[in-house]
């Protein structure tokens, strides 16, 4: 090795490094690392799973739908929050949808493209329908009856219902002694003036704000004791069960806040559904 240039020492070297790193790195630290995951966390390191009659039904971490091959809610399971993840609860997609308050105006479709609802409108139809299946009113500040988002394009002498095309009717009659009209199709409505309207909702509404607004990574499997308090007398009656039983297994399945401080108290779907089922 002396008598090597040393160039070509310098190269040995480098591969001597490289296939120590690759051993020790790439072989010795992953799989000790996994046995001792293996070892001390074990339901964790396999992805927190929750057996029901001795098969995975899901995980406590990891939200999922409760709803038939139509996509329409099961009345007799509680409803988990929205999720923006993918198709819905995707680990593999997990994201927010990334829109803010200001998106308060709908894209309609054009040009072979489907369009997009604002993050308003899409918050006014979770509540509306939302309300309907808990028979309670879905009415929100800045929405509109047929739950979109009540927001008016104001030009001199002129306003517009910009999230309800036409034959929609406005949702208000006049802004400002002018006649509101619906949305014309594939006009630019851009230059007018954005103009929300709060309307007269109750606050806070009757439908809470998890049960519209989905989370930062679209996979939380919880919701808060609100909105499961709210779901319980649908389960209640489709179950045939007794109000104050179904309350009973929100409260035993409710966790509080973290160190007594952090956080809300909060209501894993999936478990109390479990604990439904096996009665």
């Amino acid at each position: 090795m002396k008598h090597l240039p040393n160039p070509l020492r310098r190269h040995l070297a480098a591969l001597r490094a490289l296939a120590v790193l690759t051993v020790l790195l790439g072989l010795i630290y992953p799989l000790a690392a996994t046995g001792l995951a293996q070892v001390l966390f074990h339901d964790n390191a396999n992805g927190s799973a929750v057996l029901a009659g001795g098969r995975d039904v899901g995980s406590s971490l990891i939200g999922q739908s409760f709803t038939d091959a139509a996509g329409l809610p099961v009345r007799k399971y509680f409803q988990s929050r929205p999720s923006a993840a993918g198709d819905g609860y995707d680990p593999t997609s997990t994201s927010a949808s990334n829109l803010g308050p200001e998106d308060v105006i709908d894209v309609p479709p054009a040009g072979g493209e489907k369009g997009r609802q604002s993050l308003l409108t899409q918050v006014c139809a979770r509540s509306r329908a939302a309300g309907e299946l808990e028979g309670v009113s879905g009415a929100r500040p800045y929405c509109t009856p047929d739950g979109v988002g009540a927001v008016l394009k104001v030009f001199p002498g002129r306003a517009v219902s910009v999230n309800q095309p036409c034959p929609a009717t406005p949702f208000v009659a006049a802004y400002q002694g002018v006649r509101v009209e619906c949305a014309r199709p594939g006009e630019d409505y851009a230059a007018g003036r954005t103009v929300p309207v709060r309307g007269n909702a109750p606050t806070p509404p009757a439908v809470p704000a998890d049960a519209v607004t989905a989370s930062g990574s679209g996979l939380d499997p919880h919701i808060s004791p609100a909105y499961a308090d709210l779901q319980a007398p649908r389960v209640a009656k489709e179950r045939g069960l007794p109000l104050d039983r179904v309350r009973a297994l929100i409260e035993q399945h409710t966790t509080g806040r973290i160190l007594g401080f952090m956080g809300e108290p909060s209501v894993n779907v999936l478990e109390l559904n479990l604990a439904l089922d096996e009665g």
